[in-house]
């Protein structure tokens, strides 16, 4: 690995941007450069400004950054895709834009690539059971965890590999699997795509654990736990008979 473009899809994260981007910069991980992709998605809120005045205040290390507005909003994957689009980096990792993962889990993710041990790494959350006194405490998150895990059993009976967390934001991949295989999902059915593609190019994923720090939807959590698991469940379906 000698380059890692790291990808910020953010739409109305107002509160949260400039810290994530800052936790981003600060990230240093030895014997690869990198750089640092943000696309709004049109957001409505004050998203691209907050952005924009802590990059022209920040310093070197923010204004290196890409930034990209979309001017309709398009969703998650379709922001996903114009950052790789405008990457030029060796590897691709994709980073959220609230606070629920902690950037610096990417040197450990990017580890056993710089050991050739693996050439796909994803980040599991879910290499567990189900905590009932903190993540799943609530329905509305367990059933998001029931529905994760079974979106994950599905990926490894279509697939053949075993896998536990194939929602997980966190995956590391070479660019040119997406050059040789494109990406068409626009959404949230961007995970199950990219993953279905992984598989069938016969790349291994190696899963390492993480830690999250979920957050509700009261603040601003906008996966929709059966609308975007239904989506994922046909996604998954589909790539395995099609391209």
């Amino acid at each position: 690995m000698e380059k890692l473009s790291i990808i910020i899809p953010v739409f109305n994260e107002e509160n949260t941007i400039v810290k994530v981007v800052n936790n981003v910069s600060d990230v240093e991980i030895p014997g690869v450069s990198k750089e640092i992709i943000v696309v709004d998605d049109a957001s409505k809120d004050r998203t691209a400004i907050n952005l924009r005045a802590a990059i022209a205040k920040g310093g070197s290390s923010l204004k290196v950054i890409k930034f990209i507005s979309h001017k309709v909003n398009q969703g998650k994957g379709a922001a996903v895709k114009t950052g790789i689009a405008n990457s030029t980096g060796d590897y691709i990792v994709i980073q959220d834009a609230d606070l629920e993962y902690n950037p610096k889990d990417i040197i450990r993710l990017v580890a056993p690539i710089q050991r050739k041990m693996a050439k796909v790494v994803y980040g599991t959350r879910l290499n567990r059971l189900p905590n009932f006194l903190k993540d799943e405490k609530t329905p509305l998150f367990l059933i998001h965890y029931l529905g994760n895990r079974f979106l994950s059993l599905l990926t490894s009976i279509l697939y053949g590999e075993w896998i536990t967390d194939m929602e997980t934001c966190y995956k590391v991949f070479p660019k040119k699997i997406i050059e040789d295989v494109g990406l068409h999902s626009k959404r949230f059915d961007f995970e199950p795509e990219i993953t279905a593609k992984i598989l069938k190019k016969g790349y291994k994923i190696l899963e390492i654990p993480i830690t999250t720090i979920p957050r509700g939807y009261a603040q601003g959590k906008k996966l929709n736990t059966i609308r975007d698991g239904t989506i994922a469940l046909w996604t998954l379906i589909k790539y395995r008979f099609s391209d």
